[in-house]
Formats: C-alpha cells, sequence, structure tokens
C-alpha cells in the first residue's frame, strides 16, 4: 500500500472571522474534520503545505492529520478557496476508516480524437463513482478514439477501475462526438461586412473619379 501523506497541525481554540483572518495572515489555513465516527475537530495547518498535498494528490486527497500527536485517517471533502487570490481559505476533513467506501467525484479525462472533421462536446468533467476510501482512482479516462458523428458516450459505457463502481446515472452523457456547427448569425454578418466592404470600395472608385472629371 502506498505511503499517504502526513500532514502536522495544531488545534484551534479561537474561531469566528477574526481568528480565521489572524491564522491566513500567519501562513495557516483552518480546518475542520468531522464524520459519523468523530467529533468535528477544529484544526489550522500550514497552507504550502495543503496546497502541496492537493497538487500531488489531487481534490479526494486521503492523507494523516497530525494533531498533538495523535493521527486521523481523513479525506479532502471540501475546500473553500479565496476568489481574488485562489489560496486555500478553509479545509474540510471527512474522517474515514481503512476498509470503508465512500462516494467521490473522479476527474475525466478524454483520449483519443473523433472520425476525421468531427468534434466532441464534453458534457461533465467529473463521474460520481463508489470506491474503497484507500483506492480512489485519481482519474478515469473515456476514450473516444474513432468515433463517429451523432455517438453519445454515456456515464453506464465508461469503463471504470477494479472496486470502483458507479453512482451517477448510467444514462447521462459524458461527451457526445458531431459534426462543427457554423453560427449562423456569425456567418450572416460575416457576409454583411464582406459586402458592405465591397460597396464602400466601389463608392471610394467613383468618388475619385468624380473629382479627377472636376479637375
Amino acid at each position: 500500500m502506498a505511503q499517504r501523506p502526513i500532514i502536522k497541525a495544531q488545534a484551534r481554540t479561537e474561531f469566528g472571522k477574526g481568528a480565521a483572518r489572524r491564522l491566513r495572515r500567519a501562513g495557516q489555513v483552518p480546518g475542520v474534520i468531522y464524520g459519523s465516527n468523530t467529533e468535528p475537530i477544529h484544526f489550522a495547518a500550514d497552507i504550502l503545505e495543503l496546497h502541496s498535498l492537493i497538487r500531488n494528490y489531487g481534490a479526494n486527497a486521503v492523507l494523516e492529520l497530525e494533531i498533538d500527536g495523535d493521527q486521523h485517517l481523513t479525506m479532502v471533502k471540501a475546500i473553500d478557496q479565496n476568489v481574488l487570490t485562489l489560496d486555500m481559505d478553509h479545509l474540510d476533513l471527512l474522517s474515514i476508516k481503512r476498509g470503508e467506501k465512500v462516494e467521490v467525484e473522479v476527474p475525466l479525462t478524454l483520449v483519443g480524437e473523433p472520425a476525421p472533421g468531427l468534434m466532441f462536446i464534453s458534457d461533465t468533467d467529473v463521474l460520481l463513482v463508489e470506491s474503497d476510501v484507500l483506492n480512489i482512482p485519481e482519474e478515469i479516462e473515456v476514450s473516444i478514439e474513432g468515433l463517429e458523428d451523432g455517438t453519445v458516450v454515456t456515464a453506464g459505457e465508461v469503463n471504470l477501475p477494479e472496486g470502483t463502481t458507479l453512482i451517477a446515472d448510467p444514462e447521462s452523457p459524458i461527451v457526445s462526438i458531431s459534426e462543427p456547427q457554423v453560427d449562423e448569425e456569425i456567418e450572416e454578418a460575416a457576409e454583411a461586412a464582406e459586402e458592405g466592404g465591397a460597396e464602400a470600395g466601389a463608392e471610394s472608385v467613383e468618388e475619385a473619379g468624380e473629382e479627377k472629371s472636376e479637375d
């Protein structure tokens, strides 16, 4: 089994917006651990370590959070980001147990190209599945190689990794294949611009001719 990341944190005893702002100024992120098997545990951890965790292990990262010498097996459940800086403002962790299964949204990655001359439209970039908490796939690949016009790949047709089961509606669309569509309004506007340019050019020539005659 792969080594789980361990992040050290401190228990939080102060709450409210003022306390949270002080933590963030000090390079710390306030967070909470919750779950059916524990009372809520409030903590603060280093923002750089948490950013590194998400960058390296993804939005469904499983980690050991060490608080005052006690380790808590947890999974990232929700991240609040600052809309301006995109820094992490708050972190929710779910307390988990080994062998437990959880429902998670796993990122989808499209691989391959549809038949020549066709385009694809992605209907979603994540898929809701159930997986062993210690073996959550980082991504699920969906092949669109050689697919023909009119093909719609549904959730039920996606090949899932072993030990992962589908929770999403099997009929929900994942990606659609079609011919490139030209926006009629844009096309008409372009034609009108071309015609207008031609008319303007003709008028300029006409005016130039008239001026020459007057001379």
